[in-house]
């Protein structure tokens, strides 16, 4: 597989990810799992929906670390939402979301809970938000998009 180059800021701090650095392929792999969870979503009922939009999320926020690297000083294991809120303030309200949807999404997943229509189809719409800001913050273009779109099938 080929790997897209492109250059890259983090946030409104202008942080550097990498100027004109390559985007490793792991990157490339957790952003088509996250756009297959998008779709999964879209054509399930409403638990379902709830699960793979904070499974969809999950995989863009690994990504988002997979170029900035976990973040160091504080030797406590962390979730990926807490590492990505670390790395990248400007995302906290959204890490604040899902982090606050873990236990629900365990609890669906086995079994022990259900999401109703409203509760998912906010998750879903959350979940695309912040893939998207993810996508923008890599400065991915249409042309790895497209890429994306390929993996993801």
């Amino acid at each position: 597989m080929t790997r897209t180059t492109t250059r890259r800021t983090v946030g409104g701090s202008g942080r550097a990810l990498g100027q004109d650095a390559p985007l490793p392929t792991s990157v490339l792999d957790l952003l088509a799992r996250s756009d297959a969870e998008l779709v999964a979503a879209r054509l399930g009922g409403p638990s379902e929906q709830f699960v793979h939009a904070h499974l969809a999320a999950l995989r863009a926020g690994a990504a988002l670390l997979a170029v900035t690297g976990r973040p160091t000083g504080r030797p406590v294991l962390r979730t990926v939402w807490e590492m990505v809120a670390s790395v990248e303030p400007d995302l906290a309200g959204w890490t604040a979301w899902f982090a606050d949807g873990a236990a629900l999404r365990a609890a669906v997943e086995s079994g022990r809970a259900e999401v109703d229509d409203e509760r998912a189809e906010r998750t879903l719409a959350v979940a695309e938000d912040f893939q998207e800001a993810v996508r923008r913050l890599l400065s991915l273009d249409g042309g790895a998009q497209g890429e994306l779109a390929l993996r993801a099938s």
